[in-house]
């Protein structure tokens, strides 16, 4: 028997979008045993939330997030604002007893994400943390390959993620647009926004990193301020660039930046191990190439995988093979997963606890980017 999943939404931007898609499509595509509503959406900005609401379909709207927490019709919170308000409404929800879905990061420090934890493992609430691109099929294939051993012992994970869009001195910090470049409300640059991302997916796949050393800048020192007009000082990073050392002794490279000119989303990964490499590219996101050194003489060489067939990881929900699905489903993917593990009693990753560990490497590249030195997890 089908069960209904009332859903209420903090936030109406980019995210919030992507994730309310996920939510109204999920049932179309995935059997879990629940069915999504999406009940009610809450923001502070009344018309935009007007405006998001009506055109996703959301049954009612909430000027203030604590009265929808509040409401007994709801069972779970997605949290779709900025990091700086991500703590104090994911704690409140869960001592409420609703289940927690958060934006990544967690937090801004792992300091701040630990009460977090805290909060939803007292109330012994289902949480989640949205790091959509562990569902993309071809990411969630270079799992099981690894895991199945076809790459042998691992040397090498490489990671970048691109962009290009602050390099003018022109675009402002804070605000509703340009909240990322405020470190108030961000509470780091690429670090917590991009490289997040990729570190994830990194210790997801290859294991946990025991050391690391960054460097990390800030291109432009100053920019006004969105909400006051006035010129201050930049605090986050606009470029990192880390070496690491994982636990089962492979090295890692991971760079990010918004000064990539040219890169809107570029993220790609590589890993190379004794037996052949698995590389993946996002803007080419159905496709894996991978090297197997095991194939002989003149037929050796990269071999490219198009994820579309049915035992490619959530592929039969979808299409015929050879049709391909795009960025939009790795957040469907991670709802139906959520939902299973609602049906299963076996919560899906990354919990809070897990998401946890991506804010403290995040902490650690800081630290290493401002003291130059290595930082021992």
């Amino acid at each position: 028997m089908t069960k209904q999943l009332n859903v209420g939404m903090v936030g109406y931007g980019f995210m919030a979008r992507a994730h309310s898609n996920a939510w109204a499509n999920v049932s179309h595509f995935f059997d879990t045993g629940y069915r999504p509503v999406l009940k009610a959406a809450a923001a502070r900005n009344v018309s935009k939330l007007r405006h998001f609401a009506e055109q996703w379909g959301y049954e009612s709207q909430e000027s203030d997030w604590r009265a929808m927490i509040e409401r007994r019709d709801i069972d779970a919170i997605d949290i779709c604002v900025p990091n700086d308000l991500h703590a104090e409404i994911a704690i409140a929800a869960a001592k409420a007893g609703k289940m927690v879905l958060c934006e990544k990061p967690l937090a801004r420090t792992e300091a701040e994400g630990k009460p977090m934890v805290d909060a939803v493992e007292q109330a012994s609430v289902p949480n989640m943390v949205w790091y959509n691109y562990r569902r993309v099929p071809a990411v969630s294939l270079i799992k099981n390959m690894v895991e199945a051993g076809r790459l042998g012992q691992i040397f090498h994970y490489r990671a970048k993620f691109l962009q290009d869009w602050t390099i003018s001195p022109d675009v402002p910090q804070g605000g509703a647009a340009t909240w990322r470049l405020d470190v108030e409300a961000a509470g780091s640059g690429v670090t917590g926004d991009l490289l997040a991302h990729c570190l994830d997916t990194a210790i997801w796949i290859n294991g946990g990193i025991t050391s690391l050393t960054a460097m990390t800048e800030t291109f432009i020192k100053e920019r006004m301020h969105a909400e006051t007009g006035k010129k201050q000082a930049v605090g986050i990073d606009d470029a990192a660039a880390v070496l690491a050392r994982f636990g089962n002794g492979s090295l890692g490279t991971f760079e990010s930046t918004r000064y990539a000119r040219g890169h809107k989303a570029g993220y790609t990964l590589e890993i190379n191990g004794e037996k052949g490499s698995l590389a993946w590219d996002l803007h080419d996101l159905n496709r894996v190439q991978f090297f197997d050194h095991s194939v002989e003489g003149a037929q050796r060489g990269w071999t490219n995988i198009l994820v579309t067939d049915g035992d490619h990881p959530y592929l039969g929900k979808w299409w015929v093979p050879g049709l391909i699905i795009g960025y939009e489903h790795s957040f469907t993917h991670q709802v139906a997963d959520f939902l299973d593990g609602l049906r299963t009693s076996k919560p899906a990753a990354p919990t809070f606890r897990d998401a946890l560990e991506t804010n403290r490497i995040c902490d650690a590249i800081i630290a290493s980017g401002t003291s130059g030195k290595w930082v021992q997890l």
